[in-house]
């Protein structure tokens, strides 16, 4: 089940940033007080009470005038429109109601999605609640009122945020076909790859049940096998901003990845692997998916016997955080390789749902504590009592110790390896959960 999107549009110097910051429950974004210098991080993942979602920042409004603002903010707007489930709308209270919050509140409600008007900067709830109400004009709804500085007023923001998430879909649940988002960057050949793969296939296209989202998906048919391809190349944009529009795609891969159990990461072969690569790979890492690196347009490439030896050794090491992805060399353009893309998936997604039985992980780590000894630090050596499966996609396991402190990220890495080396793993990241226990419990 993917987590729901919730994103925070509004306009310069309302305190998105600061918002998003107290979100997230650290210091994410940088905060000065010149618009437009919100630039790093886009996205973290967020827990109120049961529920759990992704925040994007839609940000990044340059103030030159106030047409470029609102043009700006429609942008905004849009992206938050296409790729969220709730949009949180923050608005200014000592600034009062201006004009471009009423034209993208107009968007926003033309929209049909669910909109919250957040009102920041209320650092007294009893004297600015009658310049609150002004906000009724917008027409979207009662303006929630917050101070994101001092931290007021977000339990009753966050709880009008959640009743907006989709009820937890029965149709997605039922629905066990592999969903696959295909990502990259712009122009890598998203699309030629999702048009070769429906050339060979018999397709169904339909808006599948559960989708909040605007995406249409593609079902595609093979060997009787339904597989749910998650389209990120939909929406072309006009900006010219090199930035806006790297901002835009890492904003669509967030959204198609929280949704797929495999990520297909396309590389454009005659540009090698870059750092947005790096960026776009490390989304599908961070939440555990399964990963495919497809090295595409591989017919454009003048090949000699160590080419595919030169490009898999430069991907491992730019991506060397992710040893596990799958690496295939492809080709939109002449189908090379294409139906080795579904064989893969299909490993990749049986990696994803493996289970080892506890008395096989314990063999395996006894053995391993054997071979290297753990690390010790002023005179106190840790202890690894015992090793257990609680999770799938990705595969997740809880190690019993002595002593969080001493299990180094090294030694959690070897153990890591030693069960890679017995089962595979092929494709997917594994997740490691240290807890402590007394020796005598």
């Amino acid at each position: 089940m993917s987590k729901p999107i919730v994103a925070i549009v509004g306009r310069p110097n309302v305190g998105k940033s600061t918002l998003f910051n107290v979100l997230a429950g650290q210091e994410i974004s940088i905060v000065k007080d010149t618009p437009g210098v919100t630039r790093d991080r886009i996205y973290a993942d967020v827990s109120w009470l049961n529920y759990n979602f992704t925040l994007i920042d839609t940000g990044g409004i340059e103030p030159d005038s106030s047409d470029i603002i609102l043009s700006q903010m429609r942008e905004q707007a849009e992206i938050a429109i296409a790729t969220a489930d709730v949009i949180m709308f923050i608005v200014d209270v000592r600034q009062g109601l201006v004009d471009s919050d009423a034209k993208v509140a107009d968007m926003l409600r033309k929209s049909q999605k669910p909109v919250i008007l957040v009102v920041n900067k209320v650092d007294n709830f009893e004297k600015q609640m009658p310049d609150v109400y002004e906000f009724y004009n917008l027409g979207i709804g009662d303006p929630a009122p917050i101070s994101a500085v001092s931290k007021l007023g977000l339990g009753d923001m966050l709880d009008e945020v959640v009743k907006h998430f989709p009820e937890s879909d029965e149709e997605e649940a039922e629905d066990d076909r592999p969903r696959i988002a295909i990502v990259g960057k712009p122009n890598v050949g998203k699309s030629s790859i999702i048009n070769k793969i429906l050339g060979e296939n018999r397709l169904i296209v339909s808006n599948i049940a559960g989708t909040t989202r605007d995406a249409v998906d593609t079902v595609v048919e093979r060997n009787g096998k339904e597989y749910v391809f998650i389209d990120t190349a939909g929406l072309r944009r006009k900006s010219k901003i090199k930035e806006e529009l790297e901002r835009y795609s890492i904003i669509r891969t967030v959204t198609a990845v929280e949704r797929a159990e495999v990520v297909v990461m396309l590389i454009d072969a005659t540009e090698g692997v870059t750092e947005q690569d790096a960026k776009i790979a490390g989304i599908a890492h961070d939440r555990g998916k399964g990963v495919i690196i497809a090295v595409n347009k591989w017919d454009a490439i003048e090949k000699n016997d160590k080419t595919i030896y030169e490009h898999t050794r430069k991907i491992k090491e730019i991506l060397s955080f992710m040893p596990y992805a799958e690496i295939l060399f492809v080709s939109a353009l002449t189908g090379q390789r294409v139906n080795k893309l579904f064989e893969t998936i299909d490993m990749v997604i049986e990696n994803q749902t493996l289970r080892i039985a506890t008395g096989v992980l314990n063999e395996i780590m006894a053995e391993a504590v054997a071979l290297q000894q753990p690390p010790s630090d002023k005179g106190k050596r840790l202890k690894l009592y015992y090793i257990t499966q609680v999770a799938v996609k990705p595969p997740t396991f809880v190690i019993f110790v002595n002593d969080k402190e001493l299990m180094h990220f090294s030694y959690t890495r070897y153990i890591e390896n030693k069960i890679r080396e017995a089962f595979g793993f092929k494709g997917t990241s594994l997740k490691f959960i240290i807890r402590e226990r007394n020796e005598n419990e």
